[in-house]
């Protein structure tokens, strides 16, 4: 949900000056609201998904993080990226013994290979909590990199052949997962398939319905 108290300079962008629904940030004929089905996990297998935002990304409308909170809203966590001074809540999170914590991260880009695993590991019965850094991608390498609280974490390469499918602002390839697909496939991978269904299926209408309103706004 958007946070109106977040840290966040002006949102100037292209697209500023549209009506938007409170919630979901859409334009207002183009709300998502509706679409918005919250669905559970299969317990044992659980997952929780923690999202690292960068303060740019609060007001973003094209953000996709927000997508998770809507669909799995008791099982994502969210804060906002400190380079220096981290929420302590977000320090406690990863610190709870309940939760086995992973960056979702590249692991071929050198320097960390030793914190680098093939999967989360189930077997000291803890629950694998998802870090995934919610900004640009290159914003995205600056968190992992200069972020001295995360960097004793193990780091959780996604292996994917998927392509990404998100339409509103250009990937460096076409493998570069926005947000919301990193937990999708997160999800998919780890038993929680319908799950990762539902999720797929509110960001399909979101694509659709923000490339619906670009056009009315071109065309008006």
């Amino acid at each position: 949900m958007f946070d109106p108290n977040a840290p966040r300079k002006p949102y100037l962008a292209k697209g500023s000056n549209v009506q938007r629904c409170p919630q979901c940030l859409m334009a207002q004929n183009y709300c998502l609201c509706a679409f918005r089905k919250p669905v559970g996990l299969i317990t044992h297998e659980a997952v929780h998904i923690c999202l690292l935002m960068h303060k740019e990304e609060s007001y973003k409308p094209s953000n996709t993080g927000r997508l998770i909170e809507h669909i799995l809203p008791e099982y994502t966590h969210r804060f906002y990226w400190h380079r220096t001074e981290p929420d302590p809540e977000f320090i406690a999170l990863i610190k709870n013994s309940k939760y086995q914590p992973y960056i979702i991260f590249p692991g071929d880009r050198g320097g960390y290979e030793h914190r680098v695993v093939k999967k989360a590991d189930r077997s000291n019965n803890k629950i694998p909590l998802f870090i995934i850094l919610d900004g640009s991608w290159r914003q995205a390498g600056r968190m992992f990199r200069l972020s001295q609280y995360l960097q004793d974490l193990p780091v959780l390469p996604l292996t994917t052949q998927r392509h990404s499918e998100y339409q509103l602002r250009k990937a460096p390839d076409e493998f570069h997962l926005c947000t919301v697909e990193v937990a999708i496939e997160l999800l998919a991978q780890h038993g929680q398939e319908n799950a990762a269904g539902e999720l797929y299926e509110y960001f399909n209408k979101f694509n659709t319905l923000y490339a619906q309103s670009r056009r009315s706004a071109r065309s008006s």
